[in-house]
């Protein structure tokens, strides 16, 4: 487990959740062609790296738990109303009341989810690395994203500090308990395969949601969210040097 990879995704995390905090004003466009762009790079990623290595170990099965991953992530966005892939659901004229609880457990489980893999051994040596910059730069808008409806919710400066410090934790003390449990148990070692496969199919669902409807409306696609997507692709593509 590289300590300076968890690092950085802390930072990304902590740094996001900071931008509506620092700015009372944003862009209306800066979250929509900043997840177009996150999302297409880890779909990219996902595809290059991940899509490839479980197929490897787990052959035709891997598709099995592609698809309940994919239909996890389902679930899980009836709990966090989709703010992974962008849908801030703020409270307005008439709609006060935000559920914060099921909000933060939907998007904890996802974060705690994305953390996964990242303590998985890989047989591709680009794979780490290039997912790490993968779920690096999903949680800058996630974290914006968490935190803009917590802000809306009315939460203090102090509580907004607690949520982002501690849902900035999730992601990599799960990358680390994924790692040292599969150092030491071999019965996990040999079942993180089967999880990276379940995130995965996550990974494709947020993604392809992010193309085609947050942050627009009617779900079109418009000239720089199609330029900020392909941004992420040939960057994604990039990461194969690390091979």
């Amino acid at each position: 487990m590289n300590l300076t990879y968890l690092i950085l995704i802390l930072a990304a995390t902590i740094g996001g959740g900071m931008i509506p905090m620092l700015f009372k004003r944003i862009h209306p466009n800066l979250p929509i062609y900043l997840l177009a762009f996150t999302g297409a790079f880890l779909f990219g990623v996902t595809i290059l790296h991940l899509l490839p290595e479980v197929f490897h170990t787990l052959d035709h099965s891997a598709g099995i738990y592609i698809v309940l991953g994919f239909f996890l992530q389902v679930f899980l966005q009836q709990l966090s109303h989709g703010m992974e892939h962008g849908h801030t659901h703020v409270p307005g004229a008439n709609h006060q009341h935000v559920a914060i609880l099921p909000l933060l457990i939907g998007l904890s489980i996802h974060a705690f989810m994305e953390g996964i893999p990242l303590g998985f051994h890989y047989e591709d040596k680009s794979a780490l690395p290039s997912l790490m910059l993968g779920v690096m730069a999903h949680k800058v808008p996630e974290a914006l994203t968490l935190i803009t409806v917590m802000l809306h919710a009315g939460q203090s400066r102090a509580r907004l500090w607690r949520i982002l410090i501690l849902f900035s934790l999730v992601t990599p003390l799960s990358a680390v308990l994924a790692a040292q449990l599969g150092d030491r148990f071999h019965v996990i070692t040999d079942s993180l395969v089967y999880l990276v496969a379940l995130v995965v199919g996550a990974f494709l669902h947020i993604s392809t949601t992010i193309f085609y409807e947050s942050g627009t409306k009617h779900h079109e696609l418009s000239r720089q969210k199609v330029l900020a997507i392909a941004v992420g692709i040939t960057l994604a593509f990039l990461t194969l040097i690390f091979e």
